[in-house]
């Protein structure tokens, strides 16, 4: 490859490296502004299912159904006979 060409490559990809970089920072602190915005968002809505009493409610229920998971059913004495 000729030197004039090797010298216009490299100034060529020297600017596509600045530009991607570029690129690169917008998207990371887009990205991190997002999840700040997620978990406070997260935070609120944990916030309001509580005051509701929605979350006391769903834990009632996953507790009952662990309850029944964990308790032997009829079935697996059956089968063991």
């Amino acid at each position: 490859m000729d030197s004039k060409y090797t010298a216009e490559m490299l100034k060529h990809l020297e600017k596509q490296r600045e530009i991607l970089m570029d690129a690169y920072r917008s998207m990371s602190h887009e990205l991190h502004r997002l999840q700040v915005e997620e978990e406070m968002l997260m935070r609120k809505f944990y916030e309001l299912m509580s005051a509701h009493g929605v979350l006391k409610e769903d834990a009632n229920r996953e507790n009952a159904l662990n309850d029944r998971e964990s308790s032997p059913s009829n079935c697996d004495t059956n089968s063991q006979r």
